[in-house]
């Protein structure tokens, strides 16, 4: 079994009070998704952040087929972290960190996500030229906007 690591830092000239009130409700994560994926959250959104959380989603990641996806918020400390782990969509496994700190100028935001890709060595032939890319392409469209 593959475990891949995608990692991605980003500087925000905002304070960290502003970058956690958008970052901990779940309702901005379809500001921050591309037009084209579809995002709609389905149920989940509707109370600020909090351990135990789970959250549903349609996104349509690819070649225009829809995908439910479930994730839970298993960790959090306000100001600090949170943790979304899927527990119900397209990847056989997706554990992402959100960090955020304080520094000269505004917050440094880190993602960390270690996720695994379904469907054995096919998903493992696929990863590098579909999986991967599609996160690069995601996560420059969240720096952008």
């Amino acid at each position: 079994m593959k475990i891949y690591t995608f990692h991605r830092t980003q500087k925000l000239p905002i304070t960290i009070e502003k970058a956690w009130s958008f970052l901990s409700n779940p309702k901005n994560l379809k500001t921050i998704t591309p037009d084209y994926m579809s995002f709609d959250i389905l149920s989940g959104a509707e109370k600020p952040m909090f351990a135990g959380q789970i959250i549903q989603y349609i996104v349509t990641p690819i070649l225009g087929i829809k995908t439910k996806w479930v994730t839970e918020i298993t960790h959090i400390k306000e100001l600090e972290y949170f943790v979304d782990e899927q527990r119900f969509g397209p990847y056989a496994l997706w554990h992402h960190k959100h960090f955020i700190k304080e520094i000269d100028g505004g917050v440094e935001m880190e993602d960390i996500i270690d996720y695994k890709v379904p469907m054995g060595i096919l998903g493992q032939l696929v990863q590098p030229f579909l999986v991967k890319p599609k996160l690069e392409e995601i996560f420059a469209y969240r720096q952008k906007n």
